[in-house]
């Protein structure tokens, strides 16, 4: 099970920053931004194989179940 930030976002707001600090910013002037998109990934197979039971009010949550 993960649940956090998409991967793609974390390197899009990195790139983002960088970009302002190559064009002249100073990185005590930007702000902190915090990233408003998580996401449920639930790896199904294994919780199968360990005899995990995933209760379904957590399953209608999944963004991606691995399967």
């Amino acid at each position: 099970m993960y649940y956090g930030v998409p991967l793609d976002e974390i390197w899009h707001s990195a790139a983002v920053y960088v970009d302002r600090i190559l064009k002249g910013a100073r990185p005590s002037d930007l702000p902190v931004e915090e990233l408003s998109k998580f996401e449920l990934v639930l790896n199904m197979r294994e919780a199968d194989r360990l005899g995990i039971r995933v209760p379904q009010s957590l399953r209608a949550r999944v963004t991606e179940a691995i399967r």
